[in-house]
């Protein structure tokens, strides 16, 4: 029975010697995994972000559906102008002299495409409606509407991708603990998403470190 219960023993010990390891280098490796795709997916979302703010600016409202999107920036112009600061002589009746009157005078200067303020000569634009690392070719959700705040009618729109389709491999008691986060340093919730349907807000949901520039 020595040499069975050896191996068992040996046995037992390698398996408890690899969940021990297990416990230690999980946590590691799906930060690391977390980390990286989520650059990816927020990077996109920044994307998303500068064109529907170049979107508003020029219509007025933000797009409600990538097409939409992706066609504007293809074709759109922004209006580039100038202003300063002037003045003339006005003939005031209450005074019965003339006198000077401020005024701003705004120039056009002329138009620059949106797609070469935002993306030059890079076309990702084309395709920033598709989740990074999604199994199963997801899209982000993207929503957009004009809320009533204090009278003012108000343009929002929001995009959002939920947790799980870009973590869908990943071990399941990380993933639950990753979606409960509520904290400044992490990115909360159990979606990733920028703008809001029911605040005036284009912030994301994520915490300044994904901001931060890569060092040359």
């Amino acid at each position: 029975m020595k040499p069975v219960l050896v191996i068992l023993f040996g046995i037992l010990s390698i398996y408890l010697g690899y969940k021990i390891y297990d416990s230690i280098n999980a946590p590691i490796e799906f930060n690391k995994v977390r980390n990286e795709r989520f650059t990816q997916v927020i990077n996109k979302l920044k994307d998303i972000r500068d064109s529907q703010e170049a979107y508003k600016i020029v219509n007025g409202k933000y797009a409600g559906d990538f097409e939409s999107l992706i066609k504007f920036i293809d074709t759109g112009s922004y209006t580039i102008t100038t202003q300063r600061d002037s003045s003339f002589m006005r003939y005031d009746r209450a005074y019965q002299i003339d006198m000077q009157q401020d005024t701003i005078i705004i120039d056009t200067l002329g138009t620059v495409k949106v797609k070469d303020s935002l993306f030059g000569a890079d076309d990702r634009y084309k395709t920033m409606m598709n989740v990074p690392f999604a199994q199963n070719n997801e899209k982000f959700e993207m929503k957009a509407d004009i809320i009533d705040k204090s009278g003012y009618k108000a343009p929002v729109f929001e995009v959002k991708v939920k947790k799980d389709v870009v973590l869908y491999d990943q071990p399941e008691d990380l993933l639950e603990k990753e979606k409960a986060y509520q904290s400044v340093e992490e990115v909360n919730g159990a979606e990733i998403k920028v703008g809001s349907l029911t605040d005036v807000s284009t912030n994301g949901n994520w915490p300044p470190i994904y901001d931060r520039k890569k060092k040359n």
